[in-house]
């Protein structure tokens, strides 16, 4: 069960202005939209969400490194929880030709308006309850999706992605704070978020669930 990061570079490639959060607009009203996760959050105003969350390749150097890192190949099935519009499947398939991915989201919109080319792979569905038998995966990610969860759908989610994922193989990146500069940027800076926690706490959370996998953290500097 090691720290294992995948995610920080695509993380540092967004220039982010902590502050225009609470001042410019009303942040509360802002994210009661934010969590119904619909056009607001996805394609609506910087400000209540991505900005219009739109393919760019980003994810591809990400797909990459998981899948040489997991030694995944053709014919082995993979599940992102929390695939938002399936960009990170998108490019599993082309940095693993042959490999089957399926995705599973909490919004319908991201699943209506996912990469073409997945769409279909696509469903809409809850974390803490996977519609999908034991071990019925050979590797499962989740990339900054459960810390969007209360408490008691976090554990739950983390048990389902262990019991889908055959001998603890996958990983989870969630958010997380080591100081109180960091802290005070994520409350700044999220919308969504239901889980604040630091890595000590995190990892005492995966161990607690009986998580195999690994993880990584995205930290607000």
């Amino acid at each position: 069960m090691p720290e294992v990061d995948f995610v920080t570079l695509v993380h540092k490639s967004t220039k982010r202005d902590y502050v225009q959060r609470v001042t410019e607009v009303d942040k509360a009203v802002v994210a009661e939209k934010a969590i119904k996760f619909g056009h607001d959050y996805w394609d609506g105003d910087r400000l209540s969400g991505y900005g219009g969350y739109r393919y760019d390749g980003r994810w591809r150097e990400v797909a990459d490194a998981m899948a040489a890192h997991y030694g995944l190949k053709s014919g082995d099935r993979i599940l992102d929880v929390g695939a938002g519009k399936g960009f990170l499947l998108h490019d599993f398939m082309q940095a693993v030709p042959g490999i089957d991915v399926r995705g599973l989201d909490i919004s319908s919109y991201a699943v209506e308006n996912a990469k073409p080319e997945v769409r279909e792979r696509l469903e809409v569905g809850n974390a803490s309850k996977l519609p999908y038998p034991d071990k019925s995966f050979d590797f499962v990610v989740s990339v900054n999706t459960l810390h969007n969860l209360y408490i008691q759908d976090l554990f739950a989610a983390i048990r389902e992605i262990e019991r889908v994922s055959k001998n603890g193989r996958s990983h989870i990146t969630v958010e997380a704070y080591r100081n109180e500069r960091e802290k005070v940027n994520l409350m700044y800076w999220q919308l969504t978020c239901r889980a604040f926690h630091t890595p000590q706490e995190w990892e005492w959370i995966f161990k607690t669930c009986g998580y195999r996998g690994d993880w990584g953290f995205i930290y607000f500097e």
